[in-house]
């Protein structure tokens, strides 16, 4: 998957898409993972057998911690009610509502106070485990922070069982009605190429490239339960210098002073080497950068669609936050989506 379909060009300019095509075709793939034989995609809406909960030290405020009760829903789509706001109306996974993408996804709708930061690690879920209709319960907008990426969630999942909804409802799967590019300004793009005839599924191609220890890595893969529980265990990534800065200056503004990052919970990357160990290696090298900007990340944006489930082909290259929901509010604004021929 070295070619990308021409297509439409959304945002950003051809002058910077050109060079970074250049750089991903080159790009060797260090890992691909393929649905097993016989996977095949749901039908019909589904959500939680029954109700689940997951405590953690809150990400935002330290000696505290945070729950999430994780509850079956009749309503269409993934709903946040924050417990503590009684008089809000529960906030819609949704693209409407991203209120700001500058250091993670945040949700916000009505009043101000009414938001649920760092969301990206749980929604997230929503496509990767093919759940469609779920209510969290929150107390905080600051949601807790696990060591393992977001694998207490997968497991509660799991335990919790993902069941046909009922009544039954059939299940849209949505896919671009062209080829699609946006690019910013620094050569990060994403791509979106309409599903080929009979797939239903998401096959994304994701690519990285820091200046440290991580440096290039790209990965291909089916998005199916194996792979998304795969990817679910990496953990964000950041450079000593950003770590420094958390522990040092970054403690006089309000949005990293009390973030509860420690050597365990988060992959830290030196300019030559890891100042922790790296998971998720695959003949040799650490894949776990991709990974959680695969699963953790890209993943999550694509379930900013409300309702249904994407299918087509992703493909990936030092995007971030930024451009992914950036790419999802553009394919509702030109209204880019249409439904498979088999699920109208």
């Amino acid at each position: 998957m070295n070619e990308l379909q021409s297509g439409r060009l959304l945002l950003g300019d051809e002058r910077a898409l050109a060079p970074s095509l250049e750089r991903w075709a080159a790009l060797p793939v260090d890992q691909v993972l393929r649905a097993p034989p016989g996977w095949r995609p749901d039908a019909a809406q589904t959500t939680l057998g029954r109700e689940f909960q997951v405590t953690g030290p809150a990400t935002y405020s330290r000696r505290t911690h945070s729950t999430m009760r994780f509850a079956p829903s009749a309503r269409p789509g993934w709903w946040i009610d924050r417990a503590d706001l009684p008089e809000q109306l529960p906030i819609q996974v949704s693209a409407r509502n991203v209120w700001t993408t500058a250091r993670n996804i945040v949700l916000r709708s009505g009043n101000p106070h009414n938001y649920l930061r760092m969301v990206e690690h749980i929604i997230a879920l929503k496509l990767g485990l093919g759940l469609d209709n779920v209510l969290i319960h929150i107390g905080t907008g600051d949601p807790p922070l696990f060591d393992v990426g977001s694998m207490p969630l997968v497991d509660g999942v799991e335990q919790a069982g993902i069941v046909v909804q009922s009544p039954r409802q059939p299940l849209v799967y949505w896919t671009v009605k062209e080829p699609v590019t946006v690019v910013n300004p620094s050569g990060g793009f994403l791509h979106l190429a309409p599903a080929e005839p009979g797939q239903q599924g998401l096959r994304l191609d994701v690519a990285v490239d820091f200046p440290t220890a991580i440096g290039r890595q790209r990965i291909q893969f089916d998005l199916c339960g194996a792979a998304f529980r795969l990817g679910a265990q990496a953990r964000t990534n950041c450079s000593i210098a950003e770590m420094i800065f958390a522990k040092t200056v970054g403690k006089l503004f309000a949005d990293v002073r009390g973030l509860g990052y420690t050597r365990e919970n988060i992959l830290i990357a030196g300019r030559h080497g890891y100042l922790n160990t790296p998971r998720l290696v695959e003949n040799g090298k650490s894949l776990e950068a991709v990974w959680h900007r695969a699963v953790l990340d890209l993943v999550a944006a694509l379930s900013l669609i409300e309702t249904g489930r994407l299918a087509g082909t992703v493909v990936s290259y030092k995007a971030g936050h930024a451009l992914d929901v950036r790419l999802v509010t553009q394919l509702a604004l030109h209204d880019l989506l249409e439904p498979l021929p088999s699920a109208r």
